[in-house]
């Protein structure tokens, strides 16, 4: 058998990854020994390669990604029906720290972008619209769409409303949540001119919420509270919006260092190639970037469960260990806390792509970030303060966590998928297939395609590849979910609505 039809990935493994689908009695031959496949197996699925007892640990990556439920024999498809999560609650943990000095050179690449006053650096010159409540969405899309009909957006990239349900009937940390992430959308630097849009009652008092922006460009952002316009809010509105159009319309790219980029690393809809191709590429592209002194930022902290040890001592000081634990430990009080397990995590089609257990998922999910130390641990809503490697709390959600990830501050997400997914935040949402299938049969959807680290590429032949074609983006190239208008956002809630 070609051994090229399936993949071992750490040498302790007690599992192999399909390359293929296998089928009942076919024989693989593996370290020296022949296996022979004991049930139809689908591609991206594991093989066990071990004789396995009930309640021993099955190791993927090098880790272990849960135990049998059941005694196991080799040639075994090990799955959700026969593979059991160890992740229980909350953990004490002890710091042993990893010091790996990356072997990465400055290669002295650029970009084009906008720099804006406060040195911040856009890769979008677009005009937003911001709701302060969830009341004036209407109003606000409203007025996105007369103004590009006025316009045709000649000389700016886009004009967008940011729709979202909240900013009144909200309490405490749900209240702070809101106001933080649409205070980030307001200062982003992919927005060359903003709108903040209120009703006057709502609890996200208007007034008050300008002033959690700080010293802000006041050029730039403009407020309309539209209870207090005597007649016609949206002509008051629109003038507004032309001088704002006015203004960015006169913005020019320039040539900009690597360090001012900062990417979000984010995976969804994950499949059995995911921790082989893409999320691996990402991670490479990741301590490439960091080694540019630029930023990357991880998120999705529960799937970080059951890898969370590797991050934690990557940790750059004991300060840093530290809040890296509270970050794991209050996402696992907040499952706990609403009476849900910790280790409940794969979806339906992570399960169907190969993925059994939330820590075979967060053995391939934390891939993504690569070999660099962490330097920054930030709270949901929080903006970048550290260049290089930061963990950011939000959950696993797409949209929720991709908006979180543009909310920090970054301008561009990186999104591996072995499923597809149309989707994108309020930045561009760049996609990237874990196998080929997926990008031939969703050109639409996909943006640049990993599989091809399967099919013989070498890795730093794609990693090159894969940076031109970031860098192309941050230029200005449109990724899909910009082609084809899908931009959202997501807050993340907790408590009660009044």
């Amino acid at each position: 058998m070609n051994q090229t039809s399936f993949i071992k990935i750490n040498p302790i493994d007690t599992v192999v990854v399909c390359l293929r689908a296998f089928s009942k009695d076919e024989v693989i031959r593996v370290d020296g020994k022949d296996v022979v496949i004991a049930q139809d197996t689908p591609v991206g699925h594991k093989i066990l390669i071990e004789d396995t007892a009930k309640g021993t640990d099955i190791i993927k990556y090098g880790y272990p990604i849960g135990h049998a439920k059941i005694d196991l024999k080799a040639g075994d498809w090990v799955n959700e029906n026969n593979l059991k999560t160890n992740l229980s609650g909350t953990l004490a943990y002890e710091y042993n720290p990893v010091n790996e000095t990356l072997k990465i050179k400055n290669d002295g690449r650029t970009f084009n972008g906008y720099v804006r006053a406060n040195g911040e650096v856009g890769i979008r010159n677009e005009i937003w619209i911001v709701p302060t409540v969830g009341c004036v969405n209407g109003i606000a899309e409203r007025l996105a769409s007369l103004l590009e009909k006025e316009t045709g957006c000649q000389g700016i990239d886009a004009i967008h409303s940011w729709h979202h349900n909240y900013g009144c009937s909200q309490l405490s940390e749900d209240h702070e949540n809101t106001r933080k992430v649409l205070r980030d959308i307001v200062l982003h630097p992919n927005a060359g001119g903003v709108l903040v849009l209120g009703l006057g009652c709502e609890n996200n008092q208007p007034e008050d919420f300008m002033q959690t922006l700080g010293d802000y460009d006041k050029s730039r952002i403009r407020l309309l509270v539209t209870q207090k316009v005597d007649g016609d809010e949206i002509e008051e509105g629109l003038k507004i919006l032309r001088e704002l159009y006015a203004q960015a319309a006169l913005d020019k790219r320039v040539s900009c260092d690597l360090s001012k980029l900062r990417v979000g690393l984010k995976c969804g809809g994950s499949d059995g190639f995911s921790g082989i191709t893409a999320n691996p590429l990402v991670g490479e592209f990741s301590d490439y970037l960091v080694a540019q002194g630029g930023t990357t930022i991880l998120t999705e902290v529960p799937e970080m469960f059951g890898a969370e040890t590797i991050l934690m001592n990557r940790c750059k000081t004991p300060e840093l260990f530290n809040q890296t634990v509270d970050l794991i430990n209050n996402f696992k009080e907040y499952f706990l806390s609403h009476g849900e397990p910790v280790g409940e995590n794969p979806s339906p089609g992570n399960k169907a792509g190969g993925i059994s257990t939330l820590e075979d998922k967060a053995l391939g999910c934390t891939q993504k970030c690569g070999r660099a130390p962490v330097s920054g641990v930030l709270g949901y809503g929080d903006r970048i303060k550290t260049n290089g490697l930061n963990l950011l709390s939000a959950p696993g959600n797409d949209l929720v966590a991709a908006t979180a990830l543009a909310s920090s501050g970054c301008q561009i997400v990186l999104f591996t998928t072995g499923r597809g997914t149309p989707f994108g935040t309020f930045i561009p949402t760049m996609k990237v297939s874990t196998n080929s299938t997926l990008f031939a049969r969703k050109p639409n959807w996909i943006d640049f395609n990993a599989g091809k680290l399967v099919e013989g590429t070498a890795m730093e032949d794609l990693l090159q590849e894969f940076i031109e074609k970031i860098i192309s983006v941050a230029n200005g190239e449109l990724t899909c979910n910009e082609k084809n208008g899908y931009r959202e956002i997501s807050i993340f809630k907790n408590g009660v609505t009044l």
